[in-house]
């Protein structure tokens, strides 16, 4: 997030606290060595005068600098959607969406003519105010789509027919948040477009996830066409294969005779 910076009239690190995440990697990813704060400003400005260059470890914070401040109302948020090992409060599990798109846990949450829809903000790398999220939201109830009630942005809406967000957090940012849908398949042409109007409006990355149900060859042929035609190149993120939860009543199988 560029958090840390160096200000160049104090000569010291600094931390922007509204550009901080409080995703905790600064923390969590360097040991602590606690040594004396004078001790090792005293050796660099002597290493400095001899003209010897002294690079530390990237990853040693020689004097614990690093301590996280106590997080309160609203900024608490931006933890829970910055830190991949905190669980969120709504859904239980790590993360910033559901289980379901983090895990591809067999929920049978998109059914056949449907089309499921991830749209995440932030990653990689930039961050995202949940005012740019709300600009998504509005559009998206304006088309009369479907939120996923355990989503965590969801459980952050005063009012989802609207798609209206608390207003006490539109200022906050985070590493990264996903708002999830689903419409029929023959809105998904619409759907993508519409993703598209908006995010042309706001300052972060946005990444388009779509999920449907193969047919029983295991194949798409509905939805692949429609964003082949849109022009997207098509991935395979995640295939279920359906060995959470039986489709449907197993067979007996039919038993041998053994000669004996």
């Amino acid at each position: 997030m560029e958090a840390i910076y160096i200000d160049p009239v104090i000569k010291r690190a600094t931390i922007k606290r509204d550009e901080c995440v409080e995703c905790y990697a600064c923390y969590n990813g360097l040991s602590q060595e606690h040594l004396n704060p004078v001790m090792v400003r005293t050796v660099r400005k002597i290493f400095a005068m001899m003209r010897v260059r002294f690079d530390p470890e990237p990853d040693v914070c020689p004097t614990a600098a690093f301590e996280p401040d106590e997080l309160t109302w609203p900024r608490v948020v931006r933890r829970a959607f910055s830190d991949p090992r905190v669980p969120h409060e709504s859904t239980g599990v790590e993360g910033r969406g559901t289980e379901e798109v983090k895990t591809n846990d067999v929920s049978g949450r998109v059914k056949v003519g449907e089309v499921g829809f991830t749209i995440e903000f932030g990653r990689p790398g930039v961050g995202a105010r949940f005012y740019e999220i709300q600009e998504m939201c509005w559009a998206l109830a304006k088309a009369g789509v479907a939120f996923e009630k355990k989503n965590p942005i969801t459980s952050l809406m005063t009012d989802v027919p609207s798609g209206t967000l608390r207003a006490d957090i539109l200022n906050e940012k985070v590493m990264s948040a996903i708002v999830e849908i689903k419409v029929t398949v023959d809105r998904t042409e619409e759907i993508v477009r519409l993703v598209w109007d908006v995010e042309k409006k706001l300052k972060t990355v946005i990444a388009l996830g779509v999920g449907t149900r193969c047919d029983e060859k295991g194949e798409d042929t509905v939805v692949a066409p429609i964003l082949e035609r849109l022009g997207y190149k098509l991935e395979r993120a995640k295939t279920n294969i359906g060995l959470g939860r039986a489709s449907r009543p197993l067979e007996t199988p039919a038993r041998e005779t053994v000669n004996a």
